[in-house]
C-alpha cells in the first residue's frame, strides 16, 4: 500500500487534502498520471497545504461575490408576458431560458441551468423562482407573468 495526499476530491476515495492509502497500481496508473494525488512526502505535504489555503481563499472570494450578486437579484422583478386564456392559464409556458434571457436583458447574466424551476410557469401572476449562484448561496427572483395584448 502507498500513502498519497489527494490534490482533488476523488469519489469513493476522499476529499482534497486528505491522506489516503491505496494500492500501488491504482496510484501508479490512475491517481498520479492524472495529477489527482501526490506521494506523501514532507515537501508535498507543504505543497498541498499551500494549495488548500489558495483554494479556500478563492472559495471565500467566490462566495462573497455570489452573496453580492444574490442581493442584486433579490431586488429585481422580471416582467414577462405571454398569451393567456380567460382563466389565467398560459397557452405556452415560461421556462428558465425565458427568465435567463430577461435577466440578461436587464444586465444580469445568469446561466439558465442555475435557475431552479421545477416546472415551467403556466399561470399568470407573481412567482418566486430560486437561483443557485454558488453551492452555499441561493437567491430568489420575483417573476411577474402578464397577459399579452
Amino acid at each position: 500500500m502507498i500513502d498519497l495526499i489527494l490534490r482533488e476530491s476523488v469519489p469513493s476515495l476522499g476529499k482534497a487534502g486528505e491522506m489516503v492509502r491505496v494500492k500501488p497500481g491504482y496510484a501508479r496508473n490512475f491517481l498520479l498520471p492524472r495529477g489527482l494525488a501526490f506521494e506523501a512526502t514532507e515537501g508535498n505535504k507543504k505543497r498541498i497545504a499551500a494549495e488548500a489555503k489558495a483554494r479556500d481563499a478563492k472559495h471565500a472570494a467566490d462566495r462573497a461575490e455570489a452573496m453580492a450578486f444574490a442581493a442584486k437579484l433579490g431586488a429585481v422583478t422580471v416582467e414577462l408576458s405571454s398569451k393567456a386564456g380567460e382563466e389565467g392559464k398560459l397557452f405556452g409556458s415560461i421556462t428558465s431560458a425565458d427568465i435567463g434571457d430577461a435577466l440578461h436583458a436587464m444586465g444580469l447574466d445568469v446561466d439558465k441551468r442555475k435557475i431552479e424551476l421545477e416546472h415551467p410557469l403556466k399561470l399568470l401572476g407573481f412567482h418566486t423562482v430560486g437561483v443557485k449562484l454558488h453551492h452555499d448561496v441561493h437567491a430568489e427572483v420575483k417573476v411577474n407573468v402578464t397577459a399579452e395584448g
